[in-house]
């Protein structure tokens, strides 16, 4: 598999858009499966080593430094805080405020190794701003969804997801934290008749990792880089946008 594309490149650090579903490392379970470190070590060297993590479900921007100064300055900035971190994610539901922030001490689920779980102590604090960025709500039964911009401030595993998770408002396609329910075009548009094997307009975990603006490890300058949205989440937006509440917009 060749590397991801990549969004930006100097001397000193590369950004690369990761797919959804590209993991991050090496599977403990399956050595096998494609991985971006092993794939990024293979064509770039050992010593160009990834600032930080997203989740492996999640598609976005992914920073990687290609020298030991560069990852210490960088991720001494994520250590402290001071990286503005942009997540976009389609939820289920509609958020009871247009702005929140969620904060929760978390851990991993002894009873689910690999996944995280709400504790009221013995566990790391976790923080996220939520800002609604477009509303899409249905009649009837049918389900509404919401985008959102999501800013952690702290970098637990899976934090965005459980945050949304406990707030009642799960990320689509969440096979951990989330429901069952999927994006349909069949539930937006009325009178639909479209293929009796409907398959739903975006299949993977809605969120994305859509920019991070940093101070550069060279130029002590501030850099925002970005990732656009992949073209499943572009689309699935489209039609959500098309059918507000089951009626296409004039």
């Amino acid at each position: 598999m060749p590397l991801p594309p990549v969004l930006f490149e100097d001397e000193v650090m590369i950004a690369f858009d990761k797919p959804s579903g590209l993991l991050m490392g090496p599977d403990r379970r399956d050595r096998s499966r494609e991985n971006l470190a092993e794939l990024v070590h293979a064509k770039m060297g050992e010593g160009v080593a990834n600032v930080h993590r997203i989740d492996d479900e999640a598609s976005g921007l992914v920073l990687y430094a290609k020298t030991k100064p560069a990852l210490d300055f960088i991720s001494g900035q994520f250590q402290s805080k001071t990286v503005l971190k942009l997540n976009q994610a389609l939820v289920v539901g509609v958020p009871a405020q247009d702005e929140f922030n969620v904060d929760f001490v978390l851990k991993e689920d002894e009873a689910k190794p690999g996944t995280m779980c709400v504790v009221k102590k013995h566990g790391k604090a976790s923080e996220t701003q939520f800002t609604v960025l477009e509303k899409y709500p249905q009649t009837g039964d049918r389900p509404s969804f919401t985008l959102l911009e999501c800013r952690p401030l702290t970098g637990r595993m899976h934090q965005i997801r459980i945050h949304l998770s406990a707030s009642g408002t799960p990320v689509l396609n969440d096979v951990i934290y989330g429901n069952d329910t999927r994006l349909m075009l069949s539930d937006l548009k009325r009178g639909y008749k479209g293929r009796t094997d409907e398959k739903p307009l975006i299949s993977r975990l809605a969120l994305h990792a859509g920019g991070l603006t940093f101070t550069h490890p060279l130029t002590r300058e501030k850099v925002t880089l970005t990732s656009p949205l992949p073209n499943d989440f572009a689309v699935a937006l489209k039609y959500l946008g098309k059918f507000e509440a089951g009626k296409p917009r004039r």
